[in-house]
């Protein structure tokens, strides 16, 4: 009981001690939500110590706080474009829209067979003839679409 009574008597601190140590432990645990509740507790902290507000008021402040700042954060992460030195890893498929090549093969039946570089990939387009320039369209899984051109 005299713990709880030290922490009513300095809430303000409390928060934002609080609030430094959720700080300090999103440095050790990956995963960015320790932030966003040691920025609350900082704020909660710091409302409390210019305007005194009862316990159960000052939990729902640091609730809704945390849940307005890790909603904000999720949305706008989710949002953002992801930049990357190679923007073709793991679709390498895509990177071959634009390619123009010559159809050793036939294709038949909506499918044929292309080489490029040290692979062979399926292919999908009109029936065409072998020797006929192509350019990769678009893939659909490891399927390369291509059209006469």
């Amino acid at each position: 009981m005299a713990l709880i009574a030290f922490l009513a008597a300095n809430a303000p601190w409390a928060w934002i001690i609080a609030g430094l140590i959720l700080l300090a432990l999103e440095l050790v645990v990956p995963g960015g939500y320790l932030l966003w509740l040691g920025i609350a507790g900082l704020i909660t902290g710091l409302v409390v110590l210019f305007e005194p507000i009862a316990w159960p008021y000052q939990w729902l402040m640091f609730g809704v706080l945390a849940l307005v700042t890790i909603v904000l954060w999720t949305r706008w992460s989710r949002n953002r474009p992801s930049q990357s030195d190679r923007p073709y890893l793991n679709r390498r498929a895509d990177s071959f829209v634009g390619h123009e090549a010559v159809l050793e093969q036939p294709i038949a039946g909506g499918f044929g067979r292309l080489t490029l570089g040290d692979t062979i990939w399926r292919i999908s387009g009109p029936d065409l003839p072998a020797g006929q320039r192509i350019r990769i369209t678009g893939s659909e899984g490891a399927v390369l679409l291509v059209e006469a051109i």
